[in-house]
């Protein structure tokens, strides 16, 4: 009789811990802290729940888990900036090194700089980096080149980039200029905002010439970093502290202002990455003068499409 009851005892316990609601994973932070003085610019996500971050200040680049938001420098700068950050598959990070005038492709197992490229000679401003088609394809908002870096066979680095002029409808005038690139929603061509003039511009990447994309009458000024997700275009207005969402047709040669995204934390974010239906935004505070000890932060919001 004994044996009898604890057995249905023992019954009913495993029954309500097989009905009982499973425990419910910590929700990632909606925001979360860089170093003290860090001066963000560029996000990249992946691979994996891992973010990464590069420094105006130092060139360093910074990884932070996006389940905790905890994170370390896992590669230290040359003392030069680190702008838009790229991934690939094979575990390697692609740095557009600002005013130095060049790019670097890092290990991220490592944080060692597998190779270096000097792009650009006197006045450059090498802002962000995209991999489209076999290549890492690189802005300068000083002139009026892409760069490009081929990818060879099993993702081999060239020796050198390949300098591509931009003609055609944009033209280049005092400020910044080209800054994010993304591929168009058909992946035959590039897109690129011109931050001065609140322009986008479809370019060919085989000859560089550029169109003008229709956006309506809308200007997307201050236009930092692009996201591409399907047909829907994320367009960071930095100082702006707004994201426009932007319908693109398939080719590119059209979008359409759909909504526009603002946040009370956004302190000119600059560029964006996705991850989990969120969108993750650095905030690199331009109007805030950098100290060593400068507060600096990530924020994510909703990406609505």
């Amino acid at each position: 009789m004994r044996s009898a009851i604890l057995k249905t005892a023992l019954c009913a316990a495993l029954a309500g811990a097989l009905l009982a609601p499973p425990a419910q994973a910590a929700a990632p932070p909606a925001a979360f802290p860089l170093p003290a003085g860090f001066q963000p610019e560029g996000i990249e996500i992946g691979p994996g729940p891992h973010a990464y971050f590069g420094s105006r200040a130092t060139g360093d680049i910074y990884r932070a888990d996006l389940r905790t938001g905890q994170g370390k420098i896992i590669s230290k700068g040359p003392g030069t900036q680190s702008l838009g950050l790229k991934s690939d598959d094979r575990g390697r990070l692609f740095v557009a090194g600002g005013n130095a005038g060049d790019a670097r492709v890092i290990d991220l197992r490592t944080g060692a700089v597998i190779r270096s490229y000097q792009l650009a000679t006197g006045t450059a401003f090498v802002n962000d980096v995209l991999l489209f088609r076999d290549a890492a394809w690189i802005t300068d908002s000083a002139n009026p080149v892409l760069y490009k870096l081929p990818l060879g066979r099993h993702g081999g680095l060239p020796r050198e980039a390949v300098t591509i002029p931009l003609t055609g409808a944009i033209q280049f005038a005092t400020g910044t200029n080209a800054n994010g690139i993304a591929p168009t929603p058909d992946h035959r061509n590039l897109l690129v905002v011109q931050s001065n003039t609140g322009k986008l511009f479809k370019a060919d990447p085989r000859s560089g010439v550029t169109t003008e994309v229709d956006l309506g009458g809308e200007s997307l000024a201050n236009g930092d970093g692009l996201l591409l997700r399907g047909r829907t275009l994320y367009v960071v207005q930095n100082r702006l502290n707004t994201v426009a969402v932007v319908r693109m047709s398939a080719d590119g040669s059209s979008g359409r202002v759909v909504d526009r995204l603002t946040d009370d934390r956004f302190d000119v974010p600059t560029t964006v990455a996705a991850f989990g239906g969120r969108l993750y935004l650095p905030n690199a505070r331009f109007t805030t003068p950098p100290a060593p000890d400068t507060a600096y932060d990530v924020v994510s919001v909703n990406a609505r499409r």
